[in-house]
């Protein structure tokens, strides 16, 4: 949704005060997305894509803390306001001990309304608006292709770590981006005039890793005919990226911990400390938790590392970016343009959609680079893609057989890759358009809304 207002989402049972509400803090300059339940809010919630949320804290059905639980598990950094009679306070006070950003007891005053909501909003981290220099501007994370609810929690938050000089850990299986995220962090830190500087320590070997990291002057050892820096004095006053920090040698785990103490190097050779100035960012598919507890990773370096810790979710997470990310892909290459290739046929494109990809992004990136060298065609066709994947292609599960949360996440993603189109969104899920509707209305989901949206 492409606004230049902040959006704040109403969720009440009580009719008069939604329209009193909505009234209130339109005349304020705020967008407003009035609901009468949480399931109806949390059907929403990916298409209005709001800055804030306002909530009753017993309401018929689900009541607001069990909102807001649902809301924080996929976006931790989006505040939500209780709204609570005089009889609650005392479960008011409780919920923002858990995490709620704070309550307003009615009947309330508009003016401390507006001044809680301002609050709230200053924190959230997604200012609204164009042309302005600050947090607003997009450009930090161009690289990353998304249309995913999901991608866009984790980018809020990669936005508000970003302008702290915190450790991140970016945890997420191989081939998810998680350099995409690290270099994104950088770009909207104030480090982005600096130096974005990455090494993978899995690829390194454990004599030449101290060199790597913290240079060596000549003579140091056979063969350094040169002085050289290492990364830590190349990443000076920006960012280092440390991918799979899981597989760096126990042994080795000391001096890093201690360069990253003291902000200070010792080159390899050298008597000499040297100070530096460097913001770390590690990644790592493995369980570094698990490798804590079996004293396979130092628990001081595990904590020292691990401040701030950002989930990349699997690509069958985020099926809705696949089209995106499918489109993204055919105009890097050059042989696409000269062949003439416009896109996917819909049979490949649904194959690409029910596929597992083990392999997450990067597979699709390689799925995508071989059709278009194999194509003779305008439009690849689907037996390319399933060449490609080498694999059965996996239905997505029937509607029959999943949970309530799984149908409304289900019928979301499907609705944004069909942009509401439910013929095809029906093909999609293998249903037949009487009871697509009757899972729609079940979830109030309205196919219209998804035609424009794009949060």
């Amino acid at each position: 949704m492409v606004t230049d207002k902040y959006r704040v989402m109403l969720v009440d049972d009580d009719r008069s005060l939604l329209r009193l509400l909505s009234m209130r803090l339109t005349a304020a300059g705020y967008e407003v997305k009035a609901v009468e339940n949480g399931e109806q809010a949390l059907a929403e919630l990916p298409l209005f894509h709001p800055h804030l949320i306002i909530t009753d804290l017993q309401m018929g059905g689900m009541d607001g803390m069990t909102l807001f639980n649902k809301v924080h598990t996929r976006n931790p950094s989006l505040p939500v306001l209780i709204l609570t009679a005089h009889g609650t306070i005392p479960d008011a006070v409780e919920a923002t001990s858990r995490g709620v950003f704070s309550y307003l007891t009615k009947p309330f005053d508009s003016k401390i309304l507006l001044e809680q909501v301002a609050r709230a909003l200053k924190i959230s981290g997604d200012v609204p608006g164009a042309g302005e220099q600050d947090s607003l501007s997009t450009e930090w994370r161009d690289e990353i292709v998304t249309r995913s609810p999901l991608m866009e929690s984790l980018l809020t938050q990669a936005r508000l770590v970003a302008d702290s000089d915190t450790s991140v850990m970016i945890h997420g299986q191989s081939g998810t981006g998680k350099e995409l995220l690290a270099r994104a962090i950088h770009n909207a830190s104030p480090r982005a005039k600096g130096a974005f500087v990455a090494l993978n320590c899995s690829a390194i070997p454990e004599s030449l890793l101290e060199s790597e990291l913290f240079g060596h002057v000549k003579g140091a050892f056979t063969g350094a005919t040169r002085d050289h820096p290492g990364m830590f004095r190349a990443a000076n006053g920006g960012t280092l990226f440390l991918d799979e920090i899981g597989d760096m040698p126990l042994g080795f785990q000391v001096k890093l911990l201690r360069a990253i103490q003291e902000r200070t190097i010792r080159p390899v050779g050298s008597t000499q400390s040297i100070p530096v100035d460097v913001r770390i960012i590690s990644a790592t598919h493995q369980d570094l938790d698990l490798a804590r507890q079996e004293n396979r990773f130092r628990e001081d370096l595990f904590y020292r590392l691990n401040v701030v810790t950002l989930e990349l979710p699997a690509l069958m997470e985020r099926r809705e970016d696949i089209p995106m990310l499918c489109s993204h892909f055919l105009h890097q290459f050059p042989d696409a343009e000269k062949k003439g290739i416009t896109g996917f046929s819909p049979e490949a494109m649904e194959a690409m959609l029910s596929a597992t990809w083990p392999g997450n992004v990067r597979q699709l990136y390689n799925v995508v680079e071989q059709a278009v060298a194999l194509s003779t065609t305008p439009l690849i066709p689907v037996s390319l893609v399933q060449r490609a994947l080498r694999e059965e292609s996996s239905e997505i599960p029937a509607f029959a057989e999943a949970r309530n949360q799984f149908e409304r996440e289900y019928l979301t993603q499907v609705l944004q890759i069909t942009n509401g189109n439910v013929t095809r969104a029906a093909r999609i899920a293998k249903r037949n358009r009487t009871e697509f509707y009757k899972l729609l209305h079940k979830h109030h989901l309205n196919p219209s809304q998804f035609k424009s949206a794009h949060p």
